[in-house]
């Protein structure tokens, strides 16, 4: 997970946190979040990117609707992160 941008890893965890989401209901979490908008020509590359990268895995819903869903290596990369960050974060 070191090799992913910023946004890259908030795409991940965001997919982690819903139920097969599409591209439309990640966009509206990121941009709640980012308190902006978030355009396709961002979003939908850096998708392709986690895909790509055996992170996330797309399947279609219908004709026009895809969604995304952590691979267990996804899982795993969040999981190694997050133990990774608790070393420096108190609880």
């Amino acid at each position: 997970m070191y090799d992913l941008t910023g946004f890259q890893r908030d795409l991940l965890y965001v997919i982690a946190g819903l139920d097969e989401p599409h591209g439309l209901a990640i966009k509206e979490e990121l941009e709640d979040y980012y308190e902006k908008e978030i355009h396709h020509g961002r979003l939908y590359p850096n998708l392709d990117t986690l895909v790509e990268k055996g992170l996330v895995e797309k399947g279609q819903r219908d004709r026009r609707t895809n969604y995304y869903t952590l691979t267990r290596r996804g899982r795993r990369e969040i999981d190694a992160r997050t133990e990774w960050e608790s070393q420096y974060i108190e609880h």
